[in-house]
This record gives structure tokens, C-alpha cells and sequence, in this order.
């Protein structure tokens, strides 16, 4: 089932959507990290965020999604939102959520993961490298982790030897953010800083391929592909 709560962060308040698994527990948790076209849609209004959730929840985890884009009114443009946002407002905006999830009396809180997908990708990466109670991490294309964003930041990529879970990380071989000559920069990262991952690379598949509401981007069989792939992660890491 999906619910609905809100934490208030420097005097603003963000709406979380809360989905939990049937039967009793204690589950393992996830945190999920948007993408990007919720900044201005809202996460209730989004399938594939929807989706994300319940998929997760039917496969036996508790999850949490933080609307990290609560810092700008709901109407302002989605290029501002872009342009403006901050990774030490995200970093809180996630703590914040994962102290949510574990708080909850169903969930194990020795059990949390993290995933996101396209700008929730870069999130999810953010997000480990600041948080060491993480025990797994996903990163589907994730654009952007090689770029610092907001006064002070520094690129998600340089903050890999933080990352204290293993990683699973999905992408596309038509991507452009990120491409695979930066896919490969990330590998590398992760392999030099001791960091124990896998990445799964799609031919014929671009950014945003498991996203079922593009039409011009979805790629039915590698999604698919995916969707095993991480359930399969995050059994053996979380369960």
C-alpha cells in the first residue's frame, strides 16, 4: 500500500510516499531517489515513480520516496530546478528519508538500500556517499555524477571511497549522460577505491530505457532484464 508523510528540513516541509510490503516484519528498506520529471509533475503524478515503489513493494521491501525538489515552488521551471539545485540540500533531503524508513516499526533498519534512475541515479550515488548505514546501491544511468552541483560541492565520482554498500549500476550503450566513456570513468572509480560492483550494459538501449511512460526511449526486454537483474542484487544484499 501507499501512503503519504512529510518531514519538515531547514523550515520546509517535503512530502515522502511511503510503500510497504504485505505480511509482517521485520522487511528490508529502500530508499528511492526521483527522476528528474517529477521536479515539476509531483510524485503522485508520475507513473514510472509510482511503479518503482510498487514493483519494490510486492517483492517484499518497505521504500520511501522524498520529493528533493520541495525547495522551489511547485510551478517554477523545471530548467531553474535544474539549474539551481544543491547536492548539501539533497544530502539532507535523503538523510532525512532514510532516517524515515528506518524509523518505521515494520523495517529492519539494518537492512536499507538506495536506488534511483536518471537523475535519481546521480541522487542514489549522492546519497551513499554520505550516509555510511546504506547496504546496497543502485544507480540506473545516472547523468551528471562527474559534475559538482551548489556552492562548495564536490563531483559524486570523487567521493567514492564513502560508498559503503556494494553497487549494482544499469546503463545504456546509446546513452549521453552518461555516455559510455563516462560509464567507464565510473568503473574505474569504484574498482580503484575498492568499491565491490557490478555494471550491466544494454546495446540498443539510451537514457531513461526502463521508463514504460517514453515511448521513444522504453526498451521492453532490457528492462526487463534490468528489473531481474537488480531484484536479484538486492536479494542477496538486503534479505
Amino acid at each position: 500500500m501507499v501512503a503519504k508523510t512529510s518531514v519538515v528540513i531547514d523550515g520546509n516541509a517535503m512530502e515522502i510516499l511511503v510503500f510497504e510490503p504485505q505480511g509482517d516484519g521485520p522487511v528490508p528498506g529502500i530508499v528511492i531517489a526521483q527522476h528528474l520529471p517529477v521536479a515539476h509533475a509531483g510524485l503522485e503524478k508520475d507513473p514510472f515513480t509510482i511503479d518503482v515503489g510498487e514493483r519494490l513493494a510486492r517483492a517484499g521491501y518497505a521504500c520511501v520516496i522524498p520529493y528533493v525538489f520541495h525547495w522551489w515552488p511547485p510551478d517554477e521551471d523545471i530548467e531553474v530546478k535544474r539549474a539551481e539545485f544543491r547536492d548539501d540540500w539533497t544530502v539532507a533531503d535523503m538523510a532525512a528519508a532514510y532516517d524515515v524508513l528506518a524509523g518505521m516499526a515494520k523495517v529492519d533498519g539494518d537492512r536499507i538500500g538506495v536506488i534511483g534512475h536518471c537523475w535519481g541515479g546521480r541522487v542514489a550515488w549522492l546519497a551513499a556517499c554520505h550516509n555510511p548505514g546504506y547496504k546496497a546501491a543502485a544507480v540506473f544511468y545516472g547523468g551528471r555524477i562527474k559534475v559538482a552541483m551548489g556552492p562548495g560541492a564536490v563531483p559524486p565520482s570523487e567521493l567514492v571511497h564513502r560508498i559503503p554498500c556494494p553497487m549494482i549500476g544499469i546503463f545504456g550503450n546509446d546513452d549521453e549522460n552518461p555516455s559510455p566513456a563516462d560509464v567507464d570513468d565510473l568503473d574505474a572509480a569504484l574498482t580503484a577505491a575498492g568499491v565491490a560492483h557490478t555494471f550491466h550494459r544494454y546495446d540498443g538501449a539510451g537514457h531513461g530505457f526502463q521508463d514504460f511512460g517514453d515511448v521513444t526511449r522504453y526498451r521492453k526486454a532490457a528492462s526487463a532484464d534490468a528489473w531481474d537483474k537488480l531484484l536479484a542484487f538486492f536479494d542477496t544484499e538486503l534479505t
